[in-house]
């Protein structure tokens, strides 16, 4: 299995249907391969080469295309592609199958650069991901027998990354790809920051693990729960000092971009895009813990300038990589009674590279194929978000209720507060918090965990409608909007829309009143004006705070509770606000971080709310 763990070292197949995917591969390795395998080194325009290894079917009757997947976490142990579940229905197709290390990474020459810039095209000797891209097709095209002159490319998280950086200056022969999870803006929303706020956790093992050495390492915690070791840490500044000491890039690159300056601008997917030329299909999960914003993202960037028609997208209710392996039927203790991930890799991801790259099929792909859950049904709509949602707003009131009716009156004592302590932070899931990748790791399901472990903490705010009559279905975008003061100059806000099970709910006796997290994010309130250039919180100032929950597709069935839930801390995954403003918080020292006195309005002049799109 450790080609697995070294494939998605950060993205992983579902530890649910782990036991799944072992069993398929023990019940085909009965067969022999239908693949003969080779391994190339294929030289770059600057000299560097690029280990690649090539599976090309032992019958050939037509000429076939090539699919290309480039990775940074190892191509070596790949299986057969017909004894690979995410790939299965394609090797039963036939095609030419391209697995190819990276440029510095695992058996591949040169220096890894974490999320290469693009090259500067005046200069001919420079490189990117597109170039290597381009020469590998083009050494490909010249040196594998019967091919058919077309290729595609496919790949989860950082591999659906170089996808799309394949797709910017495609090769002649490139026509379709399908970039699944990839990041987009790794300050705005994807793996690294979310609106500013940094992902500490996550950050600072995915940093070790990829530029420690030239493979895979975890970083070697004293603890099994990583929350109290991150606690012990203090200081971001700690990190440098006590274990990395400027030896790694990408924690640098963190340290001396705080804000949202060129570096991560130019890194952003919407600086690389423009009309897309190729076919793409875009694929996110619901409860993709490292990558939601960024296919959604993709998909909305190259949706501006599209006049042939050639973005798609598919959501469905995964995780990160959620969609590769197993069934699909279920995720954490939710469960949506059909097999999802089947479902995709046959009647979409298949269907896809067989028409554009062979001819079959009839090319009828919707523009946008969603899974709902709630209802748990694929719906397809010729826009996303669709065209004919409604905007409702969801409005915090008094007693902890929610409600579709404005409040009226003026500020006076219309709030509801907490203090806010960066010394106990709220765990952003139930302890003990195992490190990211490690044995058992319930990082992969962390999104669906019941939200009562915190409900009764005093430093989170609940507020939730009363026993719906009807059903509410949400589809489209969601924004939290918050009328909110702190006693500190600076303040993280972190929301989360919950869907609350009846308490007694006979289909699944367990679920009763279970508080299923269907969306969320978090704001750092220095950056409620710009991202760029931040700006203390006057202290006892109410701001209004807008923060995209991204979108949803979502039916709250009648019987059941909507909630909100609103805090400060979300640790480790968020690092610790000061609260105190400092120019840079990778700067800050101990005696910066103090308790603040946290209000949420919910008045007429400040009404707070949740913004839904709902379907008529």
């Amino acid at each position: 299995m450790r080609w697995i763990l070294r494939r998605y070292a950060r993205a992983l197949i579902l530890l649910t249907y782990l036991t799944f995917t072992i069993n398929s591969y023990s019940q085909t390795q009965i067969k022999e391969d239908q693949y003969n395998r080779q391994e190339v080194m294929i030289p770059m325009r600057d000299g560097f080469r690029l280990h690649t290894v090539i599976f090309t079917p032992k019958n050939i009757s037509e000429a076939l295309p090539f699919l290309m997947e480039r990775t940074p976490y190892g191509v070596n142990e790949y299986p057969s592609p017909e004894k690979n579940p995410y790939i299965r229905a394609m090797a039963e197709d036939g095609y030419i199958f391209v697995y190819q290390d990276i440029r510095g990474r695992y058996l591949s020459e040169g220096k890894f650069e974490m999320q290469r810039f693009n090259r500067n095209k005046k200069d001919p000797k420079a490189i990117d991901e597109s170039t290597d891209t381009y020469d590998s097709f083009d050494w490909l095209l010249k040196n594998i027998k019967n091919n058919n002159g077309k290729a595609g490319m496919y790949g989860i998280s950082y591999d659906g990354w170089t996808t799309v950086m394949g797709a910017i200056d495609p090769h002649p022969a490139l026509v379709a790809v399908s970039e699944q999870a990839t990041p987009a803006d790794m300050f705005l929303g994807d793996d690294f920051h979310h609106n500013g706020a940094f992902r500490l956790s996550y950050g600072f093992e995915y940093a070790f693990m990829e530029e420690a050495s030239k493979t895979d390492t975890l970083f070697p915690f004293d603890r099994h729960d990583t929350y109290e070791w991150y606690l012990r840490l203090g200081p971001l500044s700690n990190a440098n000092k006590k274990y990395f000491f400027g030896k790694l890039p990408s924690w640098n690159d963190f340290a001396t971009h705080p804000n949202y300056d060129d570096f991560w601008v130019k890194q952003g997917l919407q600086y690389r895009l423009d009309s897309p030329r190729v076919y793409i299909q875009n694929v996110a999960g619901w409860w993709d813990q490292e990558d939601f914003y960024g296919p959604q993202k993709a998909y909305e960037t190259w949706e501006k300038n599209d006049p042939h028609h050639r973005n798609y997208i598919v959501i469905g209710p995964w995780n990160h990589g959620g969609w590769a392996g197993g069934p699909g039927n279920k995720l954490g203790n939710i469960n949506f009674d059909s097999a999802t991930g089947e479902y995709f890799r046959r009647q979409i991801q298949a269907r896809w590279f067989a028409y554009y790259l062979k001819g079959k099929g009839d090319g009828q792909f919707a523009e946008a194929i969603t899974f709902q859950t709630g209802s748990n049904q694929w719906k397809t709509y010729d826009a996303w978000p669709p065209r004919n949602a409604v905007i409702r707003n969801l409005y915090f009131q008094p007693g902890g209720k929610l409600s579709f009716d404005k409040p009226s009156g003026g500020f006076a004592e219309s709030f509801d507060s907490y203090i806010s302590d960066p010394e106990h932070p709220v765990p952003y899931r139930n302890r003990p918090i195992e490190e990211t990748y490690s044995a058992g790791s319930r990082w992969y399901t962390w999104l669906t965990e019941d939200q009562r472990f915190v409900q009764n903490r005093p430093d989170v705010l609940s507020w939730e409608t009363d026993t719906l009559n009807e059903d509410v279905t949400v589809t489209g975008r969601i924004f939290a909007k918050l009328f909110a003061a702190s006693s500190g100059t600076d303040a993280d806000w972190v929301v989360k829309l919950i869907d609350v099970y009846p308490e007694n709910y006979p289909k699944e006796p367990k679920m009763g009143g279970y508080e299923f997290m269907v969306a969320n994010d978090v704001f750092r309130g220095r950056f409620r004006k710009s991202f760029s250039n931040p700006e203390p919180i006057e202290p006892g100032k109410v701001e209004e705070y807008t923060i995209e929950l991204h979108s949803l597709n979502h039916v709250f069935k009648k019987g059941h509770r909507i909630m909100v839930q609103v805090q400060s801390t979300w640790f480790p995954i968020i690092d610790r606000n000061p609260q105190k403003y400092v120019p840079n918080i990778f700067e800050a020292g101990e005696s910066d971080f103090q308790k603040a006195t946290e209000k949420i309005y919910r008045s007429g002049d400040a009404p707070s709310h949740i913004e839904l799109s709902v379907m008529p």
